[in-house]
């Protein structure tokens, strides 16, 4: 094997590892801060057809970004544009939301980099935001105010044009604690 090609092994080998670690930490519900190798503290969770993974990445000198993927877990299913007021419009949808509280404070707004677009839902006069089916991620810039504890609430609604919508979920609780080395998930 020459020098190239055993440099190709051992970056695949350190991938291979670094995600059996992240799925079996996943399957315990949660994930501890940065390893050795650098990797952002995780979290995941599901709940009414949604899979959400958080993440802080770049943290450094108290702050960071908190990124939130919310992934639909059937086909054909949107989430609602972060832009949509608190009770939707006619009632229809909640809007994606991520939101800090305790020892870690928001630096800046929510941000999504799915494109929005415009439905017609039946009974409803408004257009409704949304974003395009599948997954849409999120980011926050945050700051550490201090070491202790802080909780992230996520809020979401999934829709099918075909198969109706699940449950809203508002303001889910994700622990975390802040330390002088970072953020950490709790595992449960």
């Amino acid at each position: 094997m020459n020098v190239s090609t055993q440099v190709r092994h051992s970056r695949k080998v350190r991938v291979a590892a670094a995600l059996l670690s992240l799925t079996a930490l996943s399957a315990c519900g949660g994930q501890p801060a940065a390893d050795a190798a650098g990797s952002a503290p995780t979290t995941r969770f599901s709940e009414n057809g949604v899979t959400v993974t958080l993440s802080v990445t770049d943290w450094k000198a108290s702050g960071g970004t908190l990124t939130a993927v919310f992934t639909p877990e059937a086909k054909g299913f949107h989430l609602y544009s972060t832009e949509l007021p608190a009770t939707g419009i006619e009632g229809v949808g909640r809007p994606t939301t991520v939101a800090v509280t305790g020892a870690l404070k928001a630096r800046g707004g929510l941000k999504a980099a799915g494109e929005v677009k415009s439905i017609t839902v039946p009974g409803v006069d408004a257009q409704v935001p949304v974003y395009p089916d599948g997954p849409v991620t999120t980011t926050l810039p945050v700051r550490a105010d201090g070491n202790g504890d802080a909780t992230v609430l996520v809020g979401y609604a999934s829709c099918s044009t075909r198969d109706g919508c699940t449950i809203p979920v508002s303001d889910r609780p994700v622990r975390l604690r802040i330390t002088g080395d970072g953020p950490t998930f709790d595992a449960s």
